[in-house]
């Protein structure tokens, strides 16, 4: 038996995804994700010199700052920024500007439910458009668990509430890119269970690693449509 959906979408189906580039003139580089009702902003700037008192001065050092669509920041907020920063620093090539710290500010503009892997999603686009060395891009899929016993895959705000439980998971964009042959781990951890390990095993992270892919396809897609025009605009 099939759940049913508020907005008629299958336990499996993803909300529709949209990403653009440089929407920001003033950042270094910017870009805007939407997955159904859910946006948000990521903007990026640097790599500036210098780091911060407790940052290893060999390498780069990634800032984020996260900005709720209205009022202060709370301890969800808080976590996520701390979530996020963990996340990019795992993508990021922090060797290669040493001494350097690169700022991702993220706007949230609406939120509809799956706002971590939003958020994620959007700052990954936003290092590229800024040409921030990267070791492979990640994409960020949220997997909830129903009352019903059911997993469903991108869940909205108000499937979020009625969730008994809900996790965010981080896959690499491609493993075989950045990994030498006949590894699979990094730092040890294994790399398919995701960098965001809370929840490892069973059919949640197997649902989210085949949600991934279509994401990390959409992206992929998306940034390389967009050269042309980056390049053009370069020269």
């Amino acid at each position: 038996m099939e759940i049913d959906r508020v907005d008629g979408r299958t336990p499996n189906q993803l909300r529709p995804l949209s990403c653009s580039r440089n929407v920001l003139n003033r950042a270094h580089g910017s870009a805007s994700w939407s997955q159904g009702e859910t946006k948000v902003l990521a903007a990026v700037y640097g790599p500036k010199a210098g780091t911060k008192k407790n940052d290893n001065p060999e390498k780069a050092c990634i800032e984020v700052i996260w900005k709720p669509k209205t009022g202060q920041m709370g301890k969800p907020e808080k976590e996520y920024e701390m979530v996020l920063k963990r996340t990019l620093q795992s993508i990021c090539l922090l060797t290669v500007n040493p001494n350097t710290t690169t700022s991702v500010i993220v706007q949230v503009v609406n939120d509809d439910g799956a706002l971590l892997p939003c958020a994620i999603n959007a700052s990954c686009a936003a290092l590229v458009d800024a040409g921030i060395p990267l070791k492979h891009l990640a994409v960020a899929i949220c997997c909830c668990l129903a009352e019903s016993g059911y997993v469903l895959l991108d869940p909205n705000k108000l499937e979020e509430q009625k969730m008994k439980a809900f996790v965010y998971l981080v896959f690499p964009n491609s493993i075989l890119s950045v990994l030498p042959e006949g590894s699979t781990q990094v730092g040890g951890e294994p790399m398919q269970h995701g960098i965001i390990t809370s929840v490892t095993h069973g059919v949640m992270p197997d649902r989210g690693r085949a949600a991934s892919a279509k994401v990390s396809d959409f992206l992929r897609r998306n940034l390389q449509s967009q050269v042309p025009s980056d390049l053009s605009k370069a020269g």
